[in-house]
């Protein structure tokens, strides 16, 4: 499993599309949170927090993720490297959960100069420090979770075709489907009696929970759960070369 994930790290960044496409998400979270004249503008806010940073983040990795996933399986395809990979030792869980885990690793390189947000606005604030620490580290909590649910639903959509592009547009509409849909389809008139239970099954709803700071059990279990859903799913589809 280290293999393929020394290989998929090696292989986004030999290139400038791994560098331009973490740049375009640092860009654009420091534009939204610094430059654009928003109510979560730190400078003009009057208060020392970075919630910008946790709104336009969830967006901007819907175009990130799928970045990073939509070579994983596809490219193999395409180049005829597929059938080389099924002769390493590895079973369909270790080359699924390799290329999974350096999706992750790659979406939390590129959070990691965020920090620097949170120690800048900490100094900002008055006196220096005033910044709520448990609910930042949570929401950074919560970020690398959602990006680790749309590494999976990634490397799935990879997995169903050989075209990178078509790749990328599958995962990045499921991405968008599972982090606002659901919240979509509560607010219907239909379902108002269970609007709850149907905003649940969202990434949002959970996401928004552990951003105030809190980790609970329930939200960890519904990220863990969709990991493993979408990781059975890609699993299934690799399998199907068998049958």
């Amino acid at each position: 499993m280290f293999f393929i994930f020394k290989k998929e790290l090696v292989s986004f960044f030999s290139s400038l599309t791994g560098y331009i496409a973490v740049g375009m998400f640092l860009l654009l979270c420091s534009w939204f949170l610094w430059l654009s004249p928003n109510e979560f503008n730190v400078l003009n806010a009057g208060y020392a927090n970075i919630d910008g940073l946790f709104f336009i983040a969830p967006w901007a990795f819907l175009f990130l993720v799928p970045a990073i996933t939509m070579r994983s399986f596809a490219e193999e395809r395409k180049t005829g490297t597929m059938e080389m990979l099924f002769t390493h030792p590895l079973t369909d869980v270790q080359l699924i959960m390799g290329k999974f885990l350096a999706a992750v690793t790659v979406a939390a390189i590129a959070l990691l100069p965020t920090l620097l947000y949170f120690y800048t606005v900490a100094d900002l604030g008055n006196p220096a420090g005033n910044i709520d620490s448990g609910a930042t580290w949570g929401a950074l909590i919560g970020l690398l979770l959602l990006a680790a649910c749309y590494a999976s639903v990634g490397v799935f959509a990879s997995s169903l075709t050989d075209s990178q592009i078509v790749a990328f547009l599958a995962a990045a509409a499921m991405c968008f489907f599972l982090y606002i849909g659901f919240d979509g389809l509560a607010a219907l008139p239909y379902v108002k009696n269970i609007n709850n239970v149907v905003a649940d099954f969202g990434i949002n709803r959970h996401y928004q929970s552990i951003s105030r700071g809190v980790v609970e059990l329930r939200d960890m279990a519904y990220f863990a759960g969709l990991i493993a859903v979408f990781t059975a799913a890609a699993r299934l589809k690799l399998r199907a070369r068998v049958w």
